[in-house]
């Protein structure tokens, strides 16, 4: 019996009981009976893509293949699996498949990581060559990603940190760096004990 689980392990852990608080014991139930992890191909396919990607997202893809209008045994599931730094809004995990098909979907942000407009907030830590960018798309908010998404980012400005979590808003705009790696911001919403997990949300 293993008695050390890697962040991951401790991450899903700690959302399921945030579930059962709020009385959704029966949908976390449901969604843990149904979810299973990434196929090894799709996990190959990422790996190949993204060689850098942090072992924290490959352990959670092996835990659970995406939780955004992803089908597990013939029923499509929509659960909040993810937050942010903005307390109480819950975000979706993009399943292994859908983060190697959103490889090239980043040329809406070009002008915002090319500095064009003087009123839209982009951390320093962000690189501002559009074409230099290598980001990992893991993450839509409860929206769809209409309003924000979350963004690994391989390719930071030199004060940034390889590795470092990208949070793009939308109404007001900004990219905001919110977390040096995928560990520290798994380690962030388990500080803020989940607080994107509420009962008006379900």
């Amino acid at each position: 019996m293993r008695i050390c689980m890697n962040i991951a392990e401790k991450y899903v852990e700690g959302l399921k009981k945030a579930y059962y608080k709020i009385g959704e014991k029966q949908e976390w139930d449901n969604f843990e009976k149904k979810a299973y992890g990434a196929s090894s191909q799709d996990i190959e396919n990422l790996k190949t893509i993204y060689p850098d990607m942090p072992n924290s997202l490959l352990d959670l893809l092996n835990i659970v293949d995406g939780t955004y209008w992803r089908e597990y045994a013939g029923e499509e599931i929509s659960l909040y699996f993810l937050g942010s730094d903005m307390e109480e809004y819950p975000y979706y995990l993009l399943s292994a498949n859908q983060i190697c098909e959103s490889k090239d979907d980043f040329e809406w942000l070009s002008d915002y990581i090319n500095r064009e407009y003087d009123d839209i907030e982009v951390d320093a830590r962000i690189i501002d060559k559009a074409d230099k960018m290598c980001w990992l798309h893991f993450s839509d908010c409860m929206n769809n990603g209409g309003t924000s998404q979350l963004f690994i980012d391989f390719s930071p400005s030199h004060k940034g940190v390889k590795g470092q979590i990208v949070r793009f808003l939308h109404d007001p705009d900004e990219l905001m760096v919110i977390a040096d790696s995928f560990d520290e911001y798994l380690q962030m919403l388990m500080d803020k004990e989940y607080d994107f997990i509420c009962e008006d949300d379900e």
